[in-house]
């Protein structure tokens, strides 16, 4: 069989099981609408959790700061950050960064991919331990594979489970990585960040926690869950991304200095690829600003996700996880079915579509609601 034909009769059975892919062309119109296939929808699939993407005047204001033709709406760096790629408006964007999370070293990266295949790779060893939750995303996993260090991967939430492997493992490594997000972005549910740090004390471990879905929805002006629950000093490295509620591109790692010069010097991600472009690293400056005023906007979108799960519950159309956050799955269970679910939902004019496997496990295929602040709340009730 040919290399084509092997790849045909692989899709063919994507597309009998249910599982293939396509790219869809998505316009967005603002205001938490969207059009795609020449229908407006709700838009229920996205990330831009403080509606701060379809926000035209804040598009408006930020520009207005310029001069047509500024250096600093430049659309590339054209270099790595360690030839001639290291603008100003990097500084300025890790000073921020670094006031927002109590003056500890920040370290912008092209994106929370990089961030995670990057980091991990380039601090464990040999002779190093990486304990992973289970349901973390498929970069923090990706960045296992590439560490020389021995990773296991303990159960979902179950700190009990990761005590125990780290009553009989610690003392044969010289460091401990405990890797976990704050939010999964597949369930939307949360982290036990406090008993994490107490592990990571007791067994004198690192804590490496990935707030993607955290930063901008929680915490003092946005800064995410280790800092709304006052412990953020303690996490050895945070990574946040600047591509969901911050609706820019990007990521970002917080650490102690000394750490963040090994990541200069190590992190091949980091150091084999061109920096991002000035305009915007500016953009990520300007809407960490704005971000810090957006209380009404974090309160709503936490109150939306409540509210969401208790219909789901009510209305007895699925199963859905506990939790607070604006990512709600509603667990259908087979592909077929999910996707007929999704199918419904479209056609009433909400944009929500089936996640199945290897996305998330067999037989828990589900539609996955992203709720963001420029939703109307009256709308959960007319959707269910």
């Amino acid at each position: 069989m040919s290399f084509i034909s092997e790849l045909t009769s692989d899709l063919d059975q994507l597309k009998t099981s249910g599982r293939f892919r396509a790219l869809r062309e998505i316009v967005p119109l603002g205001e938490g609408r969207c059009r795609w296939e020449g229908k407006e929808f709700w838009n229920l699939s996205s990330n831009d959790y403080l509606g701060i993407a379809g926000n035209a005047e804040l598009r408006r204001s930020f520009y207005a700061q310029f001069e047509p033709g500024s250096p600093e709406l430049a659309l590339t760096s054209a270099s790595s950050r360690l030839l001639t790629g290291n603008t100003l408006a990097y500084t300025r964007l890790e000073t921020k960064l670094s006031e927002l999370y109590d003056q500890r070293a920040a370290l912008v990266f092209n994106s929370g991919y990089h961030a995670n295949i990057g980091i991990l790779p380039a601090l464990a060893t040999s002779k190093d331990l990486i304990l992973s939750d289970k349901l973390n995303h498929a970069s923090i996993i990706d960045g296992m594979r590439l560490c020389e260090a021995e990773t296991q991967r303990f159960r979902h939430l179950d700190y009990e489970h990761l005590e125990k492997i780290l009553s009989e493992k610690r003392s044969q490594y010289r460091h401990v990585f405990l890797v976990t997000e704050s939010v999964f972005s597949m369930d939307g549910d949360s982290a036990d960040i406090l008993k994490l740090v107490a592990l990571k004390e007791k067994y004198d471990c690192l804590l490496v926690v990935d707030e993607a879905h955290t930063v901008g929805v929680c915490g003092p002006s946005g800064a995410g869950m280790c800092a709304a629950l006052g412990v953020q000093q303690k996490i050895d490295i945070l990574i946040g991304t600047f591509g969901k509620a911050f609706a820019s591109a990007g990521a970002y790692a917080i650490m102690a200095p000394e750490v963040k010069d090994y990541l200069i010097n190590h992190a091949r991600p980091f150091i084999f690829t061109t920096g991002l472009p000035p305009v915007v690293l500016n953009w990520s400056a300007f809407v960490l600003k704005r971000c810090a005023r957006m209380e009404a906007e974090r309160e709503k979108v936490k109150r939306m996700g409540l509210r969401l799960r208790a219909l789901i519950q009510e209305k007895g159309q699925g199963i859905t996880i506990a939790g607070e956050s604006q990512i709600v799955p509603m667990i259908i269970g087979e592909d077929a079915d999910a996707v007929a679910h999704a199918k419904r939902f479209q056609e009433k004019g909400y944009l929500v579509f089936a996640i199945r496997p290897p996305t998330v496990p067999q037989g828990t295929s589900r539609l996955r609601f992203s709720l963001t602040a420029a939703l109307d709340e009256t709308l959960l009730e007319q959707m269910l």
